[in-house]
């Protein structure tokens, strides 16, 4: 009789209680809580360096078109120019990228506005927001040619 006793004892320590089980859970709940918000915060940083990237290969090709043909690329011929052939161009030697153009890291086209802002040509993406302005992850991000 005393065996069983002790085994029953035994058996019963084995487990955790229902209060430590609530700690822990409360102890990784504030954990995600403090590291969520930080690690989200560096992806969309990842994404801002990823499209300046991006604008950056999409730029030198641009200037390899323009080596190749005396100027950039018209607005009605945009970036696709730079796969495809436009119609009458002479010089041409591309394509220009070994895939399609991109889209931005927030899955929307880059826009190609001949004139630009501040230069004869530039590529632009609008950011996280995908409007025009914005502040922080939400600007635009403007690549002059």
């Amino acid at each position: 009789m005393k065996n069983a006793s002790i085994k029953f004892k035994q058996a019963a320590m084995k487990g955790f209680t229902l209060l430590e089980l609530l700690v822990v859970l409360l102890i990784i709940a504030l954990l995600a809580g403090y590291v969520g918000p930080k690690l989200f915060s560096q992806v969309d940083k990842a994404r801002v360096k990823t499209a300046q990237a991006q604008m950056k290969s999409l730029g030198d090709a641009m200037s390899q078109y323009r080596l190749d043909t005396g100027s950039y690329p018209g607005a009605d011929q945009g970036l696709a120019s730079l796969v495809k052939e436009p119609q009458g161009v002479a010089g041409w030697q591309g394509p220009y990228l070994a895939k399609d153009v991109p889209a931005d890291p927030w899955g929307r086209a880059y826009q190609y506005n001949v004139p630009g802002r501040d230069a004869e040509a530039e590529i632009v993406t609008l950011g996280r927001d995908g409007r025009q302005g914005g502040e922080g992850d939400d600007a635009d991000i403007v690549y002059g040619l």
